[in-house]
């Protein structure tokens, strides 16, 4: 029996953020950073590779550690992390991953012969005389390198640029030849940086990092995330080196903008930088991004999204869900674990999770994702710190006949977990709870209206309680 297609998409105790989808014979293989549970850094694991069926966005298989930090021969003692990456299939018909060392401003290569096998390093893309890119006077820092093959020429895409900042000047594309490292056409720049934009276009929503390059039909699309972080932007042109407009938001981690369901400007999950891009998956376009768990900025998880296409090829910006990976709604009955929710708020509201440069700032009034254990161990993920107004939201759910809906909770709190199908809307029910010192079941009668519906769970009471799971129940 298939599989249902749940957001994060991967299992919740692995933190893959970052994610750059490809599809190859027949599956799509997810590449992306590696980050720790609880972290205080980022992407300081090696590179892992997750796959799947492209007619089963629920079936996702591990694939392995592809690619070690200790494997750079400038980071023998694994000091430096591994960045973002991304793969690409070169003339040759190997696969070129491409990446950038935390310490360094230089592009790192690394190949295989096949997509999720052993990568071995490669070598550094370099200018003809042999001058590292980034290394020679008057380049800029690389990082986050995308990268896009089309017959004997790929193109390189890289760039971070911090607000104010004004030795960086945007995203920059670089040509490199059929040994995929050596440059036959010198960086330029293909979208400002928040200095350099005036008049462009690209005002409030200006090159930041992250740049992913994909092409549909005739169209290049630029995926970016713009200094807003939490937003991934996209720009579009005919052309792979010049010519790109901006053209809009394809997703907001903390849905920003969205209006469907809530005022344009309310966060409905804690955001921060966001990184992903685009895929035709099957006959269907997906972006895929991350979220932050943990209350911190470095322990982020992969989701992805359905979009879709105007004819004018604009790309409308998508709500986060629960069930992006499954094309539809999810069963409306059985068990769901907590940490799928897509909305997560407090009456203390916050559009950033925080934590850069100074750890976690999200204290014990804030309703955070999290596991127990350590990092690597295989530990279902719940939702901590449900104290007074705390909501987990989740969409989108089939539901027909339900009457009953059960949750698992523990903690030191006393009160009830009303249950709604907007996040502000009338309790549907109420389900109290009291503490205990293990995951504990309570239920109650509640009616949820037949359709296709959102839950949202908002605890009111004393104390804080852990929310593991809830259940929809029907009449039998």
């Amino acid at each position: 029996m298939k599989q249902q297609g749940l957001n994060p998409y991967l299992p919740s105790w692995e933190y893959v953020p970052d994610g750059e989808p490809y599809v190859f014979n027949g599956r799509v293989y997810v590449y992306g950073s590696h980050d720790r549970f609880n972290g205080d850094v980022f992407c300081i694991n090696d590179y892992v590779c997750w796959s799947a069926p492209v007619e089963d966005l629920g079936d996702w298989r591990y694939e392995g550690v592809i690619y070690k930090k200790t494997d750079d021969p400038l980071n023998p003692d694994g000091s430096m992390c591994l960045y973002a990456p991304d793969v690409t299939v070169g003339p040759d018909g190997r696969y070129y991953l491409y990446y950038v060392l935390d310490k360094v401003s230089i592009v790192s290569v690394a190949v295989c012969d096949t997509p999720a096998g052993k990568y071995e390093f490669y070598g550094y893309v370099r200018y003809a005389d042999g001058t590292r890119l980034g290394e020679r006077e008057g380049d800029e820092p690389q990082f986050d390198p995308g990268v896009l093959t089309e017959g004997e020429k790929t193109y390189l895409y890289t760039g971070f640029c911090a607000v104010g900042d004004q030795s960086r000047h945007g995203a920059m594309a670089t040509v490199l030849g059929p040994d995929m490292l050596t440059i036959v056409e010198e960086p330029v720049f293909v979208a400002p940086s928040e200095p350099y934009s005036k008049g462009s276009g690209f005002e409030g929503h200006e090159f930041f990092e992250a740049p992913s390059i994909r092409k549909k039909g005739d169209t290049y699309y630029l995926i970016y995330s713009s200094i807003a972080m939490h937003e991934l932007c996209y720009a579009t042109s005919k052309f792979p080196t010049k010519g790109f407009v901006y053209r809009g938001i394809v997703v907001s981690n903390n849905d920003l903008y969205i209006d469907s369901y809530k005022p344009a400007g309310k966060p409905m999950y804690y955001g921060g930088n966001n990184h992903g891009s685009i895929v035709q998956i099957n006959g269907n376009w997906f972006v895929f991004y991350h979220r932050h768990t943990n209350g911190t900025a470095f322990s982020r998880q992969g989701c992805l999204e359905p979009i879709t296409f105007r004819e004018d090829g604009r790309i409308p910006q998508v709500e986060m869900t629960s069930c992006g990976p499954n094309g539809g709604p999810l069963a409306g009955r059985g068990e769901y674990p907590a940490y799928l929710a897509c909305n997560l708020f407090c009456k203390d509201e916050a559009l950033y999770t925080g934590g850069f440069g100074s750890g976690a700032w999200l204290d014990s009034r804030f309703p955070k994702i999290t596991q127990d254990g350590k990092d690597g161990d295989e530990e279902i993920g719940y939702i901590a710190n449900m104290t007074d107004s705390a909501t987990a939201g989740y969409k989108y759910f089939d539901c027909r006949g339900i009457r009953k809906v059960k949750i698992k909770v523990r903690g030191y709190c006393q009160g009830v977990f009303e249950v709604k199908t907007s996040w502000d809307g009338p309790a549907l029910g109420s389900i109290p709870v009291q503490f205990s010192n293990i995951w504990t079941e309570y239920a109650a009668d509640v009616v949820i209206p037949d359709g296709i519906q959102a839950l949202y769970f908002t605890y009111r009471g004393s104390g804080g309680a852990s929310l593991s799971s809830f259940t929809l129940l029907g009449d039998e």
